[in-house]
């Protein structure tokens, strides 16, 4: 998923009504004005309801749901295997967006933790904010080399502890 390729699908998605998050490797990115690395996919948070548009709109230019489906995670690939992963959430009264895991437990981003905003290639994009980058990197599952130095920079970036995180090489 290239530098271009990301915005346009965030373009496309606001044209269409859907409300759309960075969230992943290209959510730091955006956080840090700058592509540190390539990318296999682009993670989204999206509204559980504009589900059904994003599908559509994506739909339009080549894309088809291959795996998972709403209210948990999905992915979606064009024939040229550039893959945007879906992450649906529902919104609480108290401004808080519930995420429902394959395990069947929530995920719960606090209030605010969507306000991120960052750039990808001088396009505005709307994302997660570090703190909560930062959080959803590092936990839950094992981090690679590529998500470490995510977690780097981010926490350099912006005055950020480093969490506690599980890595390949970590004994817990």
């Amino acid at each position: 998923m290239d530098g271009d390729r990301a915005p346009a699908i965030l373009e496309r998605l606001a044209a269409a009504g859907v409300r759309a998050w960075l969230d992943g490797g290209w959510g730091v990115d955006a956080l840090l004005g700058r592509e540190t690395r390539t990318h296999d996919d682009l993670d989204l948070l999206v509204p559980l309801e504009d589900v059904g548009t994003l599908e559509a709109a994506l739909a339009a230019i080549g894309y088809a749901v291959v795996h998972g489906g709403p209210p948990a995670s999905f992915e979606l690939v064009d024939a040229a295997g550039h893959q945007v992963d879906v992450h649906p959430v529902r919104f609480g009264a108290g401004g808080e967006a519930r995420y429902r895991m394959e395990s069947g437990e929530d995920w719960v981003f606090p209030p605010g933790a969507l306000s991120g905003r960052g750039e990808i290639r001088k396009r505005a994009v709307p994302c997660l904010t570090p703190e909560c980058q930062l959080v959803c990197h590092a936990t839950g599952y094992e981090l690679d080399a590529a998500h470490r130095a995510d977690v780097a920079l981010l926490s350099e970036r912006f005055g950020l502890a480093v969490p506690r995180y599980r890595g390949a090489d970590d004994p817990d």
